[in-house]
């Protein structure tokens, strides 16, 4: 399996795990934890800045993928089988154009901004 196949499955596994966060069915702990991956699958900011090189990438090769596959390994089997299946209509009409998803995140990144400056200052 090449890398392009591998990125298409880790699109459509990150795909379910959206379909999951959404469900009253998934496990709390299976939620939170896939609620931190797609966050941090979305989000423009990176724990090691990707200007790095090399390491700037590894947080993207390895933090991502081992995220995914924890939290598959957090939703029982059953109903993995029926996000999957409820993921594959996900991106018929086009793209979600849902842009307030991105507020969480950016408040989470205010937040910790924050809080790193107020460590610095004191």
């Amino acid at each position: 399996m090449n890398l392009k196949e591998k990125l298409k499955q880790l699109k459509q596994k990150t795909a379910i795990i959206y379909v999951a966060i959404k469900s009253p069915k998934t496990p709390w702990y299976a939620k939170a934890v896939g609620a931190i991956v797609i966050c941090y699958a979305l989000s423009p900011i990176d724990i090691i800045p990707d200007f790095i090189p090399i390491l700037g990438y590894i947080d993207e090769l390895l933090l991502i993928p081992l995220g995914v596959l924890l939290t598959m390994k957090l939703i029982p089997k059953n109903l993995w089988y029926e996000f999957q299946e409820e993921a594959k209509t996900i991106w018929e009409n086009g793209k979600p154009k849902k842009w307030y998803y991105a507020i969480p995140i950016i408040l989470l990144w205010l937040i910790l901004f924050l809080i790193i400056i107020r460590m610095i200052v004191k």
